[in-house]
């Protein structure tokens, strides 16, 4: 079952991040400050879906970690440390601040400097969430070889 769990915990997480900073910078480019407003503030709401499927993934990825080792394995360890503090330390952070600045109109330095900081360190967990499913592919292709 952790097998099946974990690719589509990770799945659900990488689509719900890009999700997030895609509706996040179209709409920064492409659209009003209401649809800015609206986007800002809906965000938070994904985290009720974001934070379980990181969660499963996480757990179910040190379950099959136990009985795995190999370089493809600690690639993908020693990301997720700074996945997580990404998260945990800047990006629910900055999707608050900006959901009540949004809210609040304050589309001022502030909200900006905060947004830019959110975009930057969002595509950095992208590129590091996708390299981990990269990883993870090429482990099951490696696990269904025969030896």
């Amino acid at each position: 079952m952790t097998k099946i769990i974990h690719p589509v915990a990770g799945s659900i997480a990488l689509v719900t991040i890009l999700t997030f900073w895609l509706s996040t910078a179209l709409s920064e480019i492409f659209a009003s400050d209401t649809v800015v407003t609206m986007i800002k503030t809906t965000i938070p709401w994904g985290f009720f879906i974001l934070i379980p499927a990181l969660v499963a993934a996480g757990g179910t990825g040190f379950q099959l970690a136990r009985k795995m080792r190999g370089p493809l394995v600690a690639s993908k360890q020693k990301r997720m440390p700074f996945i997580a503090a990404n998260g945990i330390l800047i990006l629910v952070p900055s999707a608050l601040y900006l959901s009540f600045k949004a809210e609040a109109g304050a589309f001022d330095t502030g909200f900006y400097t905060v947004q830019a900081v959110e975009l930057i360190v969002g595509a950095l967990n992208i590129v590091l969430l996708g390299l981990n499913m990269r990883d993870g592919l090429r482990l099951k292709g490696a696990r269904g070889r025969p030896t």
